[in-house]
């Protein structure tokens, strides 16, 4: 699998768990904590796509 490949993969699995997470102290999906924690979610899985795709994993 290409890097752009994993780095799309990552950034969606990462922002998807990420905006759910708020959900577990009753947040809604729209909150700002969601939002907040959608966008850090992505930017971690961009760096963990990527490094699987340099093959560092």
């Amino acid at each position: 699998m290409s890097t752009k490949t994993l780095v799309w993969i990552g950034m969606i699995v990462g922002s998807t768990i990420g905006s759910f997470i708020p959900s577990l102290w009753g947040a809604g999906v729209f909150s700002m904590s969601s939002i907040f924690l959608s966008a850090l979610g992505a930017i971690v899985g961009i760096y963990f796509g990527w490094k699987i795709g340099q093959g560092y994993f």
